[in-house]
């Protein structure tokens, strides 16, 4: 089959997508200065591309599939289809919102308190379709940059704009008045490019390989042996994906137990496991959960 195009954002989701493709077992690799980054695989051909514009080249065809927000996608109104969601990771992808903010000292405290006002953003067309669902008459400004100062500064009356804990926006003496949408990476594919079937199964395995690599970041791998006395006050501690592997140990009246844990649970785990006669505990990261 032809490579398959696939897009990889540029700017502040480049870093953990090259990051994240790297644990699901592709090395991405590129100077700064280059808009073609090459990978370790011949069946697959990247572009860099801004996230505003990822959706308007997969839905044109340009490139067969690319990772980009879906807060981009919305606001395009691109007809691609959505291939997998790339969420809840506390390493890779943090979710971002998008927000209605106004100055500490605004009257303002819901979105129709600003009619006949001026906001700025960057997210023209949804803040347009937010007001409008509202019933509320705004003008729109496209906000080149800088954003968080037009309102800091007087010179609109709020501003539609993206976050992930709103801490620059107190820092420019702003305040959150409401949510439009939140955010996550995603995979996206152009509709004809998914239906040829070489095509379906390499962006597949894309997508298999990427949620396994974001479905282990946040759990490791716990081995430990446990006398046989001791096996089921031992195991009710255990959580596990399904249920844990039990194996007897060779020419002793002991079991080698191995279990796939939430990282957070491991800590206190860890010292309860001792208490109750476990040995030999051993943690190890994984890479994958498929």
């Amino acid at each position: 089959m032809k490579p398959l195009n696939l897009g990889i954002p540029k700017g502040s989701l480049e870093d953990a997508t090259i990051k994240l493709f790297r644990r699901a077992g592709w090395k991405i690799s590129g100077s700064s200065r280059s808009y073609i980054p090459t990978i370790d695989d011949d069946d697959i051909s990247c572009k860099l591309a801004r996230p505003q514009e990822m959706s308007r080249y997969v839905e044109s065809g340009a490139l067969d599939a690319a990772i980009t927000g879906s807060d981009w996608t919305l606001e395009n109104e691109s007809d691609v289809a959505v291939i997998a969601d790339l969420v809840y990771s506390r390493i890779s992808f943090l979710p971002t919102k998008w927000v209605l903010a106004v100055k500490n000292d605004s009257p303002v405290q819901k979105a129709e308190d600003l009619e006949g006002g001026v906001i700025a953003t960057e997210f023209v067309k949804s803040t347009e379709r937010y007001f409008a669902e509202k019933g509320t008459s705004v003008q729109v400004e496209f906000s080149w940059g800088a954003t968080e100062a037009k309102a800091a500064e007087g010179l609109v009356d709020a501003i539609v704009d993206v976050t992930e804990t709103g801490s620059t926006l107190r820092a420019n003496g702003l305040r959150i008045v409401d949510t439009l949408t939140t955010s996550n990476p995603q995979l996206i594919a152009n509709h004809e490019s998914y239906e040829d079937p070489d095509m379906r199964a390499k962006i597949d395995q894309i997508a298999l390989l990427l949620r396994g690599a974001l479905e282990a970041e946040s759990r490791v791998g716990l081995k430990l042996n446990i006398p046989k006395d001791r096996i089921e006050s031992i195991l009710e501690l255990l959580p596990s994906i399904t249920a844990p592997t039990v194996a007897n140990l060779y020419g002793k009246d002991w079991f080698s137990v191995e279990i796939v844990v939430s990282e957070v649970e491991v800590r206190d785990l860890i010292p309860r496991l001792r208490e109750r006669g476990a040995e030999g505990i051993i943690e190890y990261p994984l890479t994958k959960i498929v």
